[in-house]
């Protein structure tokens, strides 16, 4: 006859409770809510600065929430804040922004999924030197080709336009997306590609009915890094856009440092938000396909 012996489970729940809390693991949370804090904290004073009128602003209390809650400096910010000796708001600089971030996107990823594919696969005569060469192009100042690109774009008639600052982003972005998709185009077995060209697949056709439809995360990845860098630019827009096609950054710093009027505190903080709920957008949603596009091989190589 055999017996059994229980252990009470409540020693069990208590000493798992307890294990829960060891100085290590209290210290990183401690840390984690410092991070937070330490940014998040900013983000807070911006959003209340931006809803309290300046009668409340002056009274100096800078973490208190708004009394008189209003929108209005948000409308203003908008559409009547004064960039310089203009006063048709930041929503100006909104719409150059959209102009130049949509062709500037959509061509630099296409040229380096063309650049990363044909190192991948095709790998012609001197690919070695040509890939190290792009790389090299992104590891160069932007200030340093500042200059020169000023003088090339002046030459072809490019220079402060919406043209000339789309091919401006593009030569910028091009050495890291020709990495990325160089990178991911080297875990794709390199089988699949020999199968499509026994079957009679050409460099287009290869390209765009086969590595294309299986890039959807690294092209997330790439849109993704792509829209928050140029959207942020604020040196290149500044020098290349032209006067008519100052992008939303610039439009901002002209908000901000104006020196006609009063300083108004909250439409400035109005302003800041409205210039970075893209990228802050884009993040929040697409954050999911980033790191599934990062852990598909877009660090890989």
């Amino acid at each position: 006859m055999s017996t059994t012996i229980s252990t009470p489970s409540v020693p069990r729940t208590a000493a798992r409770r307890r294990s829960r809390f060891t100085p290590a693991r209290v210290g990183v949370y401690a840390f984690l809510l410092t991070a937070a804090l330490f940014f998040l904290l900013p983000l807070y004073v911006m959003l209340v600065t931006s809803v309290k009128p300046m009668e409340e602003i002056r009274l100096g209390n800078l973490l208190a929430l708004p009394a008189h809650f209003t929108l209005q400096p948000w409308s203003v910010a908008w559409q009547s804040a004064c960039t310089g000796l203009d006063c048709n708001g930041i929503r100006v600089g909104f719409w150059n922004s959209v102009r130049i971030v949509v062709p500037s996107t959509i061509v630099s990823i296409f040229i380096g999924a063309v650049n990363g594919y044909a190192l991948s696969f095709w790998r012609p005569r001197g690919a070695g030197v040509l890939f190290a060469v792009l790389m090299m192009g992104a590891f160069i100042p932007v200030q340093v080709m500042i200059y020169p690109l000023v003088r090339v774009l002046a030459s072809v008639h490019l220079f402060s336009s919406l043209p000339g600052i789309i091919v401006i982003h593009t030569i910028f972005g091009m050495p890291v997306m020709t990495l990325l998709f160089r990178n991911y185009y080297a875990a794709i077995p390199l089988e699949l590609f020999k199968a499509a060209r026994i079957d009679g697949g050409g460099f287009w056709r290869i390209f765009i009915q086969l590595m294309l439809p299986m890039s959807t995360p690294i092209i997330v990845v790439a849109l993704i890094m792509q829209v928050t860098g140029i959207w942020n630019d604020f040196i290149l827009g500044l020098v290349f856009a032209g006067t008519k096609n100052l992008p939303m950054t610039v439009q901002l710093n002209n908000i901000i440092n104006t020196t006609t009027g009063e300083r108004l505190y909250n439409v400035n903080m109005a302003a800041t938000i409205l210039t970075s709920m893209v990228p802050l957008a884009i993040y929040f949603i697409s954050g999911r396909w980033f790191v599934r596009g990062i852990a598909s091989g877009a660090v890989k190589g």
